[in-house]
């Protein structure tokens, strides 16, 4: 039986425990999308505290994919030294680091993306700021390319692995979503052809770094809207997934509009409102044969017992409780299983627009009171 504190292996890359840092996003990149010294400790402080596997913020793949300002971009080759500081910082503590790709589509501003958003069509759904342009066929291939031009760099510059963004509301989730997506050509109407854009993603990155380097994913398994991705179909695009090789798929359920079944709920208070995931976890369990990771409030040791083995699952990942504690896992490890200190209020996220990087407030609170 798996247990939490043993090695394992996802095609060739060896993690030390089945404990994953999710991605989130810290904002603490330029204006242009380069990681600054301060990221670059924030990953070092994470592989020191003997997390797994670190995934890193969602990563813009071209400049008009970009969401919220101090994100990491991998949109040009310039970035070359300042990634591979961030790589090299992680491997001198033994950690092991896989960069998330993503295009925010629809759920931009133009603003920030310095053109009307880009989205499967033009429709103003209520986690999108403003009314999208629905992407043209050239459009959507230039985006591919794209996801396909960033594992390349991901690869050259000593990342671990590369993990496709396909949840929360972004532009993958927007293509497999009947809510975001009300095509009428071949990327639109059936599950079949609304995947048929992540599967231009994943056969491109493929291409660019053969089948030997890991490919993950991030899938909601239910966008948890009126009208939107529901498990069954997440459950299809997970099977094909699984069987043209993905290397690990992790889930999430929820996009900015989902209310209280958002992503990242808060008032996680008690062992019985962890692992909001789960039970979809476990239905996409049934049909794939990759390894599964599950997000989503997990905050006790106990509980992630439970959903290794009770459920399956081949690694839990959290996001919340690392900002609080970068040494959770080392933690755990060395025998105090009490539970996480984070208290899920989401506060740690305020920091980064206004002071140029997340943090746990509640933790610095404290900290200023003693002092």
């Amino acid at each position: 039986m798996a247990h939490v504190f043993e090695q394992s292996t996802i095609n060739g890359m060896t993690l030390n425990n089945r404990l994953v840092r999710s991605a989130t996003w810290e904002g603490m990149c330029t204006a242009d999308g380069r990681p600054t010294d301060k990221l670059i400790k924030c990953y070092r402080d994470l592989a020191q505290g003997e997390v797994g596997l670190i995934i890193s913020g969602y990563t813009f793949v071209r400049p008009e994919g970009k969401q919220f300002p101090g994100k990491m971009g991998i949109h040009t080759d310039e970035f070359a030294p300042e990634m591979r500081a961030l790589t090299k910082a992680v491997h001198d503590e033994g950690g092991k680091i896989c960069i998330q790709l993503v295009h925010c589509g629809g759920q931009t501003d133009s603003a920030t993306a310095g053109r009307q958003p880009l989205a499967p069509s033009s429709v103003k759904v209520e986690q999108f700021p403003e009314e999208p342009a629905e992407l043209t066929r050239d459009e959507i291939r230039d985006i591919a390319a794209a996801f396909k031009e960033g594992a390349r760099r991901a690869k050259a510059w000593g990342f671990d692995a590369v993990q496709l963004h396909g949840a929360h509301g972004y532009l993958i989730n927007q293509f497999l979503s009947p809510l975001s997506n009300r095509r009428t050509d071949e990327y639109g109407g059936n599950i079949e052809n609304r995947c048929r854009f992540l599967f231009e993603v994943y056969r491109n990155i493929r291409e660019a770094v053969g089948d030997g380097y890991p490919v993950l994913i991030k899938l909601n398994a239910t966008d948890n809207l009126a009208g939107g991705l529901v498990v069954d179909d997440a459950m299809y695009a997970a099977k094909r997934l699984s069987e043209a090789g993905i290397d690990a798929i992790e889930i999430s359920t929820g996009t900015p509009a989902s209310g209280e079944q958002s992503p990242a709920r808060t008032k996680i208070d008690s062992p019985e409102k962890e692992a909001y995931n789960l039970e979809p976890a476990g239905r996409i369990r049934e049909v794939v044969s990759c390894p599964l990771m599950v997000v989503g409030g997990f905050r006790s040791y106990e509980v992630v017992e439970k959903g290794i083995r009770d459920y399956g699952l081949d690694y839990i990942s959290m996001a919340r409780p690392f900002i609080r504690e970068p040494d959770l896992a080392r933690r755990w490890k060395k025998g105090d299983t009490s539970p996480a200190k984070c208290i899920s209020c989401n506060s740690c996220f305020g920091p980064g627009l206004k002071e140029g990087g997340i943090y746990c407030v509640v933790e610095a609170k404290e900290r200023n009171k003693k002092s």
